[in-house]
C-alpha cells in the first residue's frame, strides 16, 4: 500500500479535485462523474465513480490520468 495514500470516498476525491486544482464537473452517467479541466498542454480529465470508498489503485489511476501527483493530492486527505 502506498504511505502518500489512503482511501477516500468518491465524494471527497471529487471535492478535493474541484476546490484544490481547479477541475469542473462536465457531466454523470450513474454513480460516474467526469470531471475536465484546460491546461497548457490542453484539456485534462478523468472519471470519478462516486463510491464509499474507492480502491488504492482506483485512486492512484484518476490521479495519474488528472496529471496529479500523489504527493500533491495527499496534502488535502
Amino acid at each position: 500500500m502506498s504511505p502518500l495514500l489512503r482511501k477516500v470516498s468518491g465524494k471527497d476525491c471529487l471535492k478535493i479535485l474541484c476546490n484544490k486544482f481547479g477541475f469542473k464537473i462536465a457531466r454523470q452517467r450513474g454513480s460516474h462523474v467526469l470531471i475536465t479541466k484546460e491546461t497548457e498542454h490542453g484539456k485534462v480529465g478523468t472519471v470519478i465513480p462516486q463510491h464509499m470508498e474507492l480502491k488504492i489503485g482506483t485512486l492512484k489511476a484518476i490521479l495519474e490520468q488528472a496529471k496529479i501527483s500523489e504527493n500533491e493530492f495527499s496534502k488535502f486527505i
